[in-house]
Order: structure tokens, then sequence, then C-alpha cells
């Protein structure tokens, strides 16, 4: 409240915070807070000790860094990318003054959502019922639900590869399904589905073909799976000589560049720690060549400067 024979403005409510910090878990805050509700500081009254009263205490909610904050409506308030971000979720109300007869104002009451974003060094994609689940169930610690039918990928799964020297490498896995395949098409062969799924990274996002490529043939338990590894390899050789088994419009324009061809059986556990050390390998070159990248960049800068 103000003060009117004095004129004396009350102090403002404190507001509400989110803020990153690290080593931070959602389950942690939801654990801290199971009430899962946060009301800051009233402001305090004018009186004539004081004619400008205090402003409410703040509160601070402690949450992961990767957190995007939105209202149940929809609308984003914010992200927090790195720790120490903050972003302000509800307001306090303004202390009474002589342009409000000098009666307070209440303050912002809001329902919020803390989203994780999913982060991950690699990503897993191919069709329904190729195994992506277990394999990813193998090579890590995640759980995801497995069945023999399409489709048993119900929300993307994050998993994580770890390393004797304490690296962690985080995959994830994806659905994916191109819908305009023949529905009667009885058989679809590996070479098949590498070239539809090229064809659907490209229609979602061209650049994704740029990015370093791992090839993994699952389910080398079955029988014949070695002949017809060995006639993947040679149609991966000569793709143009083998791209009239689909349809024009299914044909990608560009080919993806696989660094290794790495067969593996989820269910046996054959070639898993072959595939998990080429996945620690190609991130490990491709971190070399950025950090070049930029060594290079600064050194012409640094020319560039002394030439100044």
């Amino acid at each position: 409240m103000g003060l009117p024979r004095l004129g004396g403005q009350g102090g403002n409510g404190g507001d509400v915070w989110v803020v990153a910090g690290k080593s931070l878990t959602l389950k942690r805050v939801s654990d801290k807070h199971p009430q899962k509700r946060f009301a800051a500081g009233t402001g305090s009254n004018s009186s004539v000790r004081a004619l400008k009263g205090e402003k409410g205490q703040d509160v601070e909610i402690r949450a992961p860094v990767g957190i995007t904050i939105t209202t149940d409506d929809g609308k984003k308030l914010g992200d927090l990318n790195i720790d120490g971000d903050r972003v302000l979720v509800a307001k306090g109300g303004s202390g009474g003054s002589f342009y409000s007869r000098f009666e307070p104002s209440k303050g912002q009451v809001r329902h919020i959502r803390l989203d994780l974003k999913l982060i991950a060094d690699v990503g897993l994609v191919g069709f329904p019922n190729a195994g992506k689940s277990s394999l990813l169930t193998a090579m890590s610690s995640a759980t995801p639900q497995i069945a023999s039918y399409a489709f048993t990928t119900l929300k993307p799964e994050l998993g994580k590869l770890m390393y004797r020297d304490h690296k962690q490498v985080s995959v994830h896995m994806l659905m994916s399904a191109v819908s305009s395949w023949p529905a009667k098409t009885p058989f679809r062969s590996a070479f098949e589905a590498i070239q539809l799924l090229t064809k659907e990274l490209e229609l979602y996002k061209e650049e994704l073909l740029s990015k370093p490529a791992l090839l993994v043939v699952n389910k080398m338990d079955l029988p014949d799976a070695e002949d017809k590894l060995a006639e993947l390899k040679e149609q991966l050789e000569k793709p143009g000589e083998f791209s009239s088994l689909l349809p024009e419009d299914m044909i990608p324009k560009d080919q993806l560049t696989f660094r290794h061809v790495i067969p593996v059986s989820a269910a046996t556990g054959f070639g898993i720690d072959h595939l998990k050390t080429r996945i620690r390998e190609s991130l490990d070159e491709d971190a070399e060549t950025a950090n070049r990248a930029i060594h290079a960049e600064k050194l012409r800068a640094l020319e560039h400067y002394s030439r100044w």
C-alpha cells in the first residue's frame, strides 16, 4: 500500500525467475518442489519511516540448461541455453502510488511448462522395424519400447554411450517413414531403403546430406545376411546403376557418402563395440577438423591485425 497523506509509494511485489544451473535435472527440480507452486514476496507498505516501501523478495527456480519455457497457451517466455541464463516468468505487481490512488496492483499469475530440448551428438535414422530401438538398447542404457511390429517408437529416445576414458556420446533415435512408398510393395531391399531414407532427408532438410554418416547394417544374425551385405556393398559402389529399381520421384538428387559400413546384430551383440568405436572416431575427427578451422581463422585475423 502507498501512504496517501505523505504521497508515499508502496514497494513492488517480487518477481519469479527460472535460472539455469549445472548438474540439474528436471526430475531433481520436480522432487525438490513437489507442490510445483512458487510465490514471490509481497512488497512493503509505505510508512512514515520509509516512504518508499521495499520490493518483495524474488524467487528463483533452478532448472537444467537446455530448457525452453512456455505458458500453458503456448507462448514462449525464453530459453535457458547456458549456465546462469535467467528468464522472468511472473512479474510482481506495482506498489501503490499517486497514480493508482495508492492501491497496489496484483502480480502476474502463470502456469508454465519447462521442456527439455533433446540435444544429441548422433542421430539414428531408419524405417520402422529396422531394429533402431534394439540397437539403442544394445549400445546404451536407454530402454525404448521394443516390439516386432512397425511404429513402436512412441517418442524420441535419447541414449548415452559410455567410453573407458569417461567420454559420453548422446545418441538420438528418430522414426522415419516415407508415406509415398507403394503400399503393396512386399519387400524392400537394403539398397532401396537407403535410397528412400536419403530422399526423405533431402526433402526434410537438404543440408543433412552433407553431415558425416555411418551405415549400420543390422540383423546380421539372420540367414543369408552375409550374401545380402556383399550385394549391398556392390550396389553402394555404383548406385547409379541400381537406382532404376526405384520410382523416379523417389531417387535422391545426391547420394549419401558413408565413412564406414558396419554390420551388427543388436540381438546377439555382434559388432556393437566396433560400432561404438567408429562413432567415437568419427566425432573426434570432426572435432579436430573444427578446431583446426577455428585456429586457422584466428591466425588469419592475427596476421591481418599485424599488417594493419
